[in-house]
């Protein structure tokens, strides 16, 4: 799903309070990070992730290919911290603008 800027200023805005409850450690991307992540995309659709100090991937890669494996659109990418936002079809709980 593809966001238009207005889109992603909305998501941004929401996504400025959330605490941080991803995170990529030194293993970068494994397969418990995916499924962890799937599942809070499924649960609270806009999802805060960091990169931590020692992970092999940067947060502008990471993002990438989190976004590739849980079809997730990215929102934002500040330092190590990245935003992602995936629509839950069956029950939205945000409303795209």
């Amino acid at each position: 799903m593809e966001l238009t800027g207005k889109q992603r200023a909305f998501l941004r805005s929401l996504a400025n309070p959330l605490d941080t409850t991803l995170y990529v450690g030194k293993d970068g991307i494994t397969a418990n990070t995916l499924k962890e992540a799937y599942d809070l995309l499924q649960a609270r659709e806009l999802v805060k992730c960091a990169v931590q100090q020692n992970a092999p991937l940067g947060a502008r890669e990471a993002c990438e290919e989190l976004c590739a494996k849980t079809g997730a659109s990215p929102v934002q990418v500040i330092g190590r911290r990245f935003t992602v936002f995936r629509r839950n079809d069956k029950e939205p709980k945000i409303q795209l603008p």
